[in-house]
């Protein structure tokens, strides 16, 4: 028979033109797009409550026969409610419809009826407003009841315009009915008996109409072993892709491939400027093996704010310009790539190679020379913005592309730098601690090293929770701090008034501070509204101390690199996701002083801001920062709109089924470090995949 599974659910009865339409603006095309889209919870509507046992604010089906039947109109124009008393051998109760004339036509006295809903209490006594309703042609007290909506654990799922819960029950049952018995199935049996995984057309069944022995709080809580297979069998088949493009990837040979020796050492720990911590020589290790592989490296480095990762890829970049390779260095920020250029200079003073600096403020001179150097090999090492990606920008020899904050960059301007070298080692850089669970989705195509520690001498930064109504002691801690020869950061939300969210101004505050409250001390102000060119007037004016407080918005969230800034007040921090704040506290406490962050709240707050500012009062670690943030805002919200990596799932939630995620990743890279992919499998990753899961590749 042709392949159900990928039959348009136009074909399915009730589905007309309409209804296609809203369901395809939902995703949902195919018969498996149906069946995959699980329900979103479940009532259990299988055990029947006598009517003299209905009580108020309950829930409650009802088995019972229609006694009296009328459509009552109103003195409100067009309004009509529908009335029908059910009755059993117990008692009766009224049910009540408002505005739906039709059922006049449906249900008459005499039928069985099974109805489902709140019970309410008024000065007539109990009854069910709008509640569900099922015929039950036939059936007895004593009957097993057989519908789709009531007599039975009922699934639920999300309205799609036209298209309601009912409609969809009855496409689901239609879609369920006409499956094969020897339907295919994805996951391979050796990983199905190795886990323990019903089949798939029986997880298919249970998952959207259980049995009625299935505990409702398991079904809600997505804990079933149908829902769960269902689950494992997506994350399986992403998994299956990122680890068949990873090996696809590894099949080109490098054309230089790095060697380390005693000379290549020496020089290493000549730009070494302390000794590295236990987490940094792990980290350093796993990438100075990955560049002597003959494949190309693609690895993650991962680090908290001031871990050191840095100073971990200028000792990778020795290695590869020890071997004759090029590298390059690319930074999101003009100002980032300053910095970095700034300390590669000091770190290498002493080294035989050359570094040079490409941004967008090169003058074109300067440029045209620079880019001579680079073509001939001369510059070693070129640090820069966007500005390497640029077509006239080519390299002799490049083996080394280390990427700075990589997510700040669209995923062209990574390849196109990549693709500048013969199939060269590529490091990207995050200080964004990523959960485990989002490494092993947005990064499964990369390998990661974790620089968990922080260098030793640095001090934790003191957090402090303060209301607005204590805003005069968060001055006076500004004013102390200035008055010692400290700087300061002020964070607002954004720049102007808004009615709406009643923020201040960014704009206006600078000039309260500068007027009213610390006129002793210059305040500039930075916003991401300003020209790149008066940005980088203000950063420099601060870090070069000649502006003692900046009143910003977030653009200092990465890299700004001040160590005498002491003091981050952060306003509106209600309002803040847990990243954001955890990097907005990492621009202090980057010297040998105590410092302070401020997080200034106004009330009211929600109970999930609350978690938010304890949980960065409670830890200073990162990546526990990184998980609790994940669990209370999700995936979506943890990278924002910067992030474009994430699969587009249909049944698997990335905090929820963080072990499934886990056994598909193993099981995945299992099954393509074997001989052969079965044939459907293979086709699915080479023509299915990206599309199924909305994908666009990283790195």
């Amino acid at each position: 028979m042709p392949d159900w599974l990928s039959t348009p659910l136009q074909y399915l009865k009730g589905v007309g033109p309409r209804k296609a339409a809203d369901l395809k603006r939902a995703g949902l095309t195919t018969v498996e797009d149906l069946l995959y889209r699980l329900p979103f919870r479940y009532e259990d509507r299988s055990r029947m409550t006598p009517i003299g046992s209905v009580r108020p604010g309950a829930r409650a089906a009802v088995l019972g026969e229609i006694r009296t039947a009328h459509l009552a109109r109103t003195r409100r124009r067009g309004f009509t409610i529908f009335h029908a008393v059910v009755a059993d051998a117990s008692g009766a109760v009224r049910c009540s419809w408002m505005n739906q004339a039709f059922l006049a036509d449906v249900l008459q006295p005499h039928q069985t009826v099974v109805v489902f809903g709140e019970v309410r209490l008024d000065s007539s006594g109990l009854h069910f407003l709008n509640p569900e309703y099922e015929l039950v042609p036939g059936a007895g007290a004593d009957e097993p009841l057989g519908g789709l909506r009531t007599g039975r654990i009922v699934p639920f799922y999300e309205k799609t315009g036209s298209v309601t819960p009912n409609l969809q029950r009855r496409l689901v049952r239609e879609a369920l009915d006409r499956l094969p018995a020897d339907l295919p199935d994805p996951v391979p049996p050796d990983i199905r008996s190795g886990l323990d995984l019903v089949a798939r057309r029986e997880a298919l069944e249970a998952a959207h109409f259980p049995d009625a022995d299935t505990a409702v709080d398991t079904l809600n809580a997505f804990r079933t072993p149908a829902q769960r297979r269902l689950i494992f069998e997506e994350f399986f088949l992403y998994q299956l892709g990122h680890a068949w493009r990873r090996r696809a990837h590894g099949a080109e040979a490098k054309h230089h491939v790095p060697v380390v020796d005693d000379r290549i050492r020496a020089t290493a720990a000549r730009v070494l400027p302390f000794r590295l911590t236990a987490g940094q020589k792990r980290a350093l290790k796993e990438i100075v093996d990955d560049m002597q592989a003959p494949r190309p490296m693609h690895r993650l480095l991962q680090g908290d704010v001031g871990s050191g990762k840095t100073i971990v890829a200028i000792v990778a970049a020795v290695v590869a310009m020890e071997n004759g390779l090029q590298v390059a260095f690319m930074a999101p920020t003009e100002i980032l790539a300053v910095q970095h250029y700034t300390t590669l200079i000091q770190r290498l003073a002493a080294s035989r190679f050359r570094v040079e600096l490409l941004t967008g403020s090169t003058s074109a001179a300067r440029r045209r020379a620079l880019l001579a150097d680079i073509t001939r090999g001369s510059t070693h090492l070129v640090v820069g913005t966007h500005a390497l990606v640029e077509d006239a920008v080519a390299f002799h020899r490049l083996g080394l592309v280390v990427i700075d904050e990589q997510h700040r960059f669209g995923v062209a301007q990574r390849a196109a730098l990549r693709d500048k070298g013969l199939r060269p080692d590529v490091l990207l850089m995050t200080a964004t601690p990523i959960p485990r669970t989002l490494a092993l989705t947005d990064y499964s195509e990369l390998d990661v090293s974790r620089i968990p520690d922080l260098p030793p001498g640095r001090r934790p930064v003191t957090t402090r929770i303060v209301p607005e109504s204590r805003r005069d002691d968060v001055y006076e801690l500004l004013r102390r701090q200035l008055e010692e020869g400290r700087q300061a950061y002020v964070i607002y939300p954004l720049v102007d008034e808004s009615d709406k969210l009643d923020l201040k101004s960014a704009t206006e505050m600078a000039d309260h501070l500068q007027g009213d409250v610390l006129p002793a001390f210059r305040v500039g102000l930075l916003h991401g509204r300003m020209a790149p060119e008066a940005k980088e007037r203000v950063m420099q004016a601060f870090a070069g101390g000649r502006i003692q407080v900046l009143v910003s918005t977030t653009v200092v969230e990465v890299g700004v690199d001040v160590p005498n800034a002491t003091v981050m007040v952060v306003e509106h921090a209600e309002r803040f996701g847990l990243s954001q704040l955890h990097q907005l506290r990492g621009r202090v406490g980057r010297g040998s002083e105590a410092s302070f962050c401020v997080l200034l709240y106004q009330v009211p707050w929600t109970h999930e801001a609350r978690e938010r500012l304890k949980a960065m009062a409670e830890t200073h670690d990162g990546f526990a920062i990184a998980e609790r943030d994940l669990e209370l805002r999700g995936p979506g919200d943890f990278f924002g709109t910067r992030q474009s990596g994430l699969p587009r799932l249909r049944t698997g939630d990335l905090v929820r089924d963080r072990d499934l995620m886990e056994a598909a990743h193993r099981e995945a890279r299992n099954a393509v470090s074997g001989s052969v992919l079965p044939p459907e499998l293979l086709q699915f990753v080479t023509e299915r995949w990206r599309d199924q899961f909305g994908l666009v590749e990283v790195g």
